[in-house]
Formats: C-alpha cells, structure tokens, sequence
C-alpha cells in the first residue's frame, strides 16, 4: 500500500520534499507550507490530486502544529477531503522520556499502515522529519519488545550473500540501493531521475466511488467521505459517479435498464403504418364496401315486395347510416389533430343514434301496424311515413343538440400523454368533457335498450317479413358490445383505447347489419322465388 502526498500548485521555495520507507512503501512528504498557503490547500481535490479524498495528518505536538490542524481541517473539508487520522508526534526535549516517545511512534507507524488512507499530510519543524525517518525502526524495536522470547538461528549461506551484494549493481532487486542511500545518505552515480504522471498516483479514499446507475449514501456516524452505494430507484438515473442522489428524467426521457442515462421517448399514436391501425382500417373499408352492395342490391330491387314490405325509406336511411358507421372509423386513425379531435365524437354519437333510431322506428311501425289491423282501433292514424320519420329526426336531434352543448361547453382537443407509458409520448384526443362523452354513449345505449325490448315484444308478432325477430337478435349483439366496450375502455391507454373505441364501433355495426339485412340479401339473391306476393299470402299468422 502506497502513502504519499504531494502539493497542490504551491511554489518550490515554499516547501521541502523528503521521502522515506514505512514498511514496504515509500511515503513522499511535503513540508514547510507557508501559512499565507495554507489556505490555499482547499484547492487540493480541485486541481491535481482528484481522487484523494481520504487522508491522514500527521502534525507535531505543539503550537504550530495546533494552529496548522486548525487552519487546514476546514478548508480541506469544504472540497470533499475527510481525514482518517489526526496524529501529533511527540515534541522531542531534553525531559522526554525516550520510551514513551518510541512507544508512540510504534503506534503511529502502525496507524499509518493500518488505515485505508493512501496519503498522509506531514507538518512540521526539520527536527520533526527526523523523527519521521524513525518511524518503521521505531514499530519495529516495539516489534522486536513483544517477540524477544523467540529464538533465532544463523541461516546458513545469508552472512555471505550479504557481503556480495553491491549497491551499485542494476541488476537485482534495488532494494539494497535503497537501504544505503536512506541508512548512510549515499549518493549513487547515473542515476536518472523519474517523474511520475499526478494520475498515475494510486486513489485515497474512504469508499470506493458509486458508478453511474446508483447514488451514495453517507455512513452514519462516520465522515462524509465514507458512504455506501445504493441503486437508483425504479424512474431515477445517476449519470455520473459519486452522484449524492438519483434524479428523474425529463418529461420527454425515461430511464435506460441500467438508470444511467436518459433516453428520448418514442411519439405514439394509432396510425395507418403500424398493424393494428392497418388492421382496423381494412375492416371498416371492406365493411363499407359490403354495406355500398347491400345499398345497391335494396336499391335494384326497390320494387320487390320484400322490399316494400318494410318501408324502403327507411331501410335506405338505415343502410346509409351504417356505412357512414364504418366510416366514420377514419376519424379515429392517424395523427390526433385539431379538427379530428373536434368532430370524431360527435359524429360518432349523431350517426350511430340515426341508425338506431332507424332500428327503432321500424320496430315500432310493425307494432303500430298489427295494433292497427284490430277492429276499432284508433292507431291506424299513427300508421305511416310520417310517423317513422318523426321518430328518426327527433331522436336524432336530441343526440346533436347534446353533441353542440358539448362541443359549445368543453370541447375535445388534441393532447399529449407523458406518463401512462414509460418509453412513449402519447399523442391523443382529450375528450374536454368527459361527463359530456358519456352522456352521448348513455343516450345511444338508451335508444339501445328502448329498441332491444320494442322488438323482443313483437318478435311474435303476425306479418309477412316481419323483422322483430331479426332485430331483436341484433340489438341484443349491439347492446352486448357497448357493454363490454365501457370496462375495455376505461381498463386501457393511449393508442389501445382508440382501438379498442374502433373494434366496437365495426362490431356493432357489423351486428346491424349483418343481422337485420343478410336474411333479405339470401332471399333477393339467392332465393329470388320466394321474392313475390303469393309468398307473402301464402304465409300463415304466428299466434302470440
């Protein structure tokens, strides 16, 4: 273990170096600081020996060497430097005693061995470094004190081997050139001088130095130059070492699996690239291509009674709104921006209450209908288009007039989501109102609701074509899927819940028409016979 210390930017004139052995290391000593430098040793760990953080003093017992402690240990503290040690060599008189004096350089020399401290700071009179000099004979005769019981033999060979050992040899181990140039001062002829790189000094320090990913923590009751390293936390980077704590990245960042440095989230949002917004977006277009057939076939064959029979207006309507269904999906798909934000809701909520607006308005014109086949009945006034149109305007426009309070109150707006997902920025639509966007789901599952139990009671009903039965079975799809779809839709974030939005509105819609309209679709195309009026006398009332 080396110990050493060197000065920090102080002039030549203003300190001695001197260096000697304690035990197999050489201890290099600075002396004779001037005391307008001293406050000049806060630069130590700022300027060239980073890394020696953890030191010992050495200092003489007496006045100079009190107000040395006193002047040096602030300073040094405040730029991070703890001392292991403080020792005072004892002061030599003519009155010391000499084996308390041994005694307690034993002690030091051992301390000094001892210690994790690589450095020691040295003050003191010329006198005093004389003393040092004597430090490892002097742990070594308190040595020789404890072990003079132990008996020793001549080694046979070694009194010879000494003898023909010259120091001024290059070749061997060096260390008997050291020996005589420290016990008898000699100086040896040729020999260069090394300087060695203030890098290249070994590290002094209390605790090993805490690596980027984890902070440090103080040891109680030590000094603050001893720690202990601890992991940052979950969300928390350090990015340097010796970090006094862990720090949370930015808003756009997140912390890499090592939680040292700081990495840029990706933007996120359901677009037209990615497979699942590729994935929704052919559905809702090859839904809107069956729907544009089906449209087309009714519309061919206007003049058949199965289309006739129930209300070719509105079946018309119902069509058109379900295609505008499917299409109003692209309003949810690609980058969120102002006018998206603003209508997709809304449009949503208006076209999806007129199809099942529609829905409901057929229902009730077949009850109507069988209500006013009964002799005296009074509902035969009520029988007609007028009747189903009312019922699809106003149900319609009681869905816009709550779509414009929204959009007139708290309208929806494009935003940005930074914490639902660590490595994502969220690109959204904020709904505004949230209280508002579930009125507009309440009151299409309202109407839901309204048509689901209209059609289950006439599904019995007598008639030819009747569609009770169909639409019963399609509103209870329908009423499933927004059923399902409110727990699906507060359980999930970002570009998921969109998805999730976009999966009910084609499944929904899928139920509609797939359920109402595929069994005309099979008799006007595939089964065109049974497409005529003596099938429709032909048939027999089902009894309630």
């Amino acid at each position: 273990m080396s110990k050493a210390i060197a000065n920090s930017g102080f002039q030549p004139d203003e300190f001695a170096a001197n260096s000697f052995r304690i035990g197999a290391a050489t201890m290099d000593v600075h002396l004779g600081l001037s005391a307008k430098r001293i406050k000049d040793l806060g630069r130590w760990k700022s300027n060239t020996y980073k890394g020696w953080t953890w030191i010992g003093l050495l200092t003489m017992d007496n006045d100079n060497g009190e107000r040395f402690v006193q002047s040096v240990v602030p300073p040094f503290s405040q730029s991070g430097i703890c001392f292991a040690f403080i020792e005072r060599t004892q002061t030599l008189t003519v009155v010391t005693d000499i084996d308390d004096m041994f005694n307690k350089g034993g002690k030091i020399h051992d301390k000094i061995i001892d210690s994790k401290a690589h450095v020691v700071v040295a003050y003191g009179e010329s006198y005093g470094i004389v003393f040092l000099r004597w430090l490892p004979y002097l742990s070594g005769q308190e040595h020789m004190k404890k072990k003079s019981k132990v008996h020793a033999n001549d080694l046979p060979g070694f009194q010879g081997f000494v003898r023909s050992r010259n120091p001024s040899s290059t070749t061997g181990d060096g260390f008997i050139k050291d020996f005589w140039q420290q016990a008898f001062g000699c100086v040896f002829p040729n020999t260069n001088a090394v300087q060695a790189d203030g890098d290249a000094q070994p590290l002094s320090v209390c605790s090993e130095s805490c690596y980027p990913g984890s902070g440090k923590k103080v040891k109680e009751g030590e000094a603050f130059c001893c720690y202990d390293c601890f992991p940052c936390p979950e969300g928390k980077i350090s990015d340097q070492k010796d970090a006094s704590d862990c720090h949370k990245c930015t808003d756009e960042k997140y912390p890499n699996e090592r939680q040292d440095q700081c990495i840029p989230k990706d933007v996120s949002f359901l677009s037209y690239e990615e497979p699942l917004g590729l994935c929704l977006a052919s559905l809702a277009l090859s839904s809107s291509m069956i729907t544009t057939l089906v449209l087309a076939t009714f519309i061919k064959h206007h003049n058949t009674p199965i289309v006739k029979a129930n209300n070719r207006d509105l079946t018309y309507t119902l069509l058109i709104s379900l295609l505008l269904c499917f299409l109003c999906v692209f309003l949810f798909i690609g980058e969120p921006h102002v006018a998206m934000c603003l209508f997709r809701q809304s449009a949503f909520g208006i076209i999806f209450s007129l199809a099942v607006s529609c829905v409901l308005s057929k229902t009730t014109t077949v009850v109507l209908a069988f209500m006013a086949t009964k002799p005296g009945s009074k509902m035969r006034k009520w029988v007609g288009k007028s009747l189903a149109s009312c019922i699809v305007l106003s149900c319609s426009l009681i869905q816009a007039l709550i779509c414009t309070v929204w959009l007139a109150t708290s309208p929806p707006f494009p935003d940005v989501d930074m914490h639902s997902f660590t490595s994502e920025i969220v690109l959204e639509c904020n709904e505004g109102s949230e209280i508002m966007f579930y009125c507009v789901l309440g009151y299409i599952g309202f109407l839901a609701f309204v048509s689901f139990a209209v059609a289950f009671l006439a599904r019995k009903l007598p008639g030819s074509f009747n569609e009770a039965k169909f639409i019963t079975f399609s509103m209870f799809v329908f009423c499933s899927v927004w059923l399902s779809f409110i727990p699906s839709y507060l359980s999930t974030k970002g570009k998921y819940m969109v998805a999730v939005e976009i999966f009910s509105i084609l499944t929904s819609s899928a139920g509609l028409l797939g359920c109402i309209f595929s069994p005309k679709c099979y008799i006007i195309v595939l089964r065109p016979e049974l497409n005529n009026k003596e099938q429709l006398i032909r048939r027999k009332p089902q009894k309630m």
